[in-house]
């Protein structure tokens, strides 16, 4: 049986926003403070935007100041994949869904205690579920 998260760049296509492939299929990046999460205080669980794989907890938001929303750790490590990434002239950590493969954003050493980590995602890669955390 075929991987249901594994699908043809025509397929994603179909599936998600422009917006959403520019960023998730193509490796693309909102402009800071302009996505729907950068700000948000709700609870809850952040879901790939592509499969739905359960990827931070709403316990590990915090505000970086930079525009996008940022978590000090990963709900699981195994849900996630972090690769280099050498683009633009620099060094930075790739972040993507380890399911799916989507881009999520990068992984950087300046985050808060307990971890030091900042995981710098887009928005748009993914989508808030704020029932699962209240059960």
């Amino acid at each position: 049986m075929a991987d249901p998260f594994r699908k043809s760049d025509e397929e994603w296509r179909e599936l998600l926003t422009p917006e959403q492939y520019e960023v998730c299929r193509r490796k693309g990046t909102e402009r800071a403070f302009t996505g729907r999460y950068w700000d948000c205080k709700d609870t809850g669980i952040y879901r790939c935007a592509c499969c739905g794989s359960e990827l931070f907890s709403s316990e590990a938001k915090f505000d970086s100041g930079t525009g996008w929303p940022s978590f000090w750790q990963a709900m699981d490590p195994d849900r996630v994949r972090v690769s280099d990434d050498l683009t633009y002239g620099m060094h930075r950590i790739e972040v993507t869904c380890s399911r799916c493969d989507a881009h999520l954003g990068h992984l950087f050493d300046d985050g808060p205690e307990p971890t030091g980590q900042r995981y710098c995602i887009n928005s748009v890669a993914l989508g808030l579920d704020r029932k699962a955390e209240k059960e």
